[in-house]
């Protein structure tokens, strides 16, 4: 049980999720039981009436730099990318309804069968009804990768911030693996975030931030309690604004 307390900071936020989150530990596939512990953290978050809508990515099924680099046009590579983020986002859901927790997929690539096609005004009555609501396939478009398209949706959401779950708890000067003395840095503003070319975001992905005022929060996903805590506003990870 939560020992946090506390009034959330953020009305409507913009959670966005690694593949390897809901993979098992070999980082490859999808792991229900991986699922149902990242729904259970979005459920904690919920019961403070915060929206949420989410954004997955597809690591854990599909890299679209492999398929190029064996020669693959980049376009099919990223579309078949795009698939598996619905799938991932399908996972997440059925986690997240096993759990009491009212949840719609939408998609970039109308799927009709099994997601709600992408609708800007859809997406926020839903959210504004209590529901959680996952964005599939990217953009909709090759080129563009899911940072990105999770920095375009929460612009049109109006999301108060752009939550990034990593799995390291900020941004450092440099590689905190390979050297034990790097700091982390609480703060930066926008242009310092694109001067450093800040490996846990594409460069697109903060632009679009930068142009449209949206804050983004870089913290580690697996640290105790730290989505709630993001929420609450309390100390964790980078800002970038």
């Amino acid at each position: 049980m939560s020992q946090i307390t506390g009034t959330p900071k953020y009305n409507r936020i913009l959670l966005k999720l690694g593949g390897e989150s809901v993979s098992g530990e070999a980082g490859f596939g999808i792991e229900p039981s991986q699922a149902m512990w990242v729904a259970g953290l979005i459920k904690r978050v919920r019961q403070y009436d915060v929206q949420v809508a989410v954004v997955i990515g597809a690591g854990n099924l599909w890299r679209g730099q492999i398929g190029i680099q064996a020669g693959m046009e980049r376009a099919t590579a990223d579309y078949m990318g795009m698939v598996a983020t619905v799938m991932n986002a399908m996972a997440l859901q059925d986690a997240l309804e096993r759990q009491g927790v009212e949840t719609r997929v939408q998609t970039a690539i109308e799927m009709r069968a099994v997601a709600e096609p992408y609708i800007r005004l859809r997406a926020i009555r839903h959210l504004e009804k209590g529901r959680v609501v996952i964005l599939g396939a990217g953009t909709g478009n090759p080129f563009f990768t899911t940072d990105s398209a999770a920095a375009l949706r929460g612009i049109e959401i109006n999301a108060e911030i752009l939550m990034k779950a990593t799995k390291v708890d900020g941004v450092y000067d440099s590689d905190p693996k390979t050297n034990a003395s790097a700091n982390r840095h609480d703060r930066l503003s926008f242009m310092e975030a694109l001067n450093m070319r800040v490996k846990v975001l594409d460069s697109t992905a903060i632009s679009l931030c930068m142009d449209n005022h949206l804050p983004i929060l870089v913290f580690n996903l697996w640290e105790e309690e730290a989505l709630e805590r993001a929420v609450l506003g309390k100390p964790i990870g980078t800002i970038i604004s």
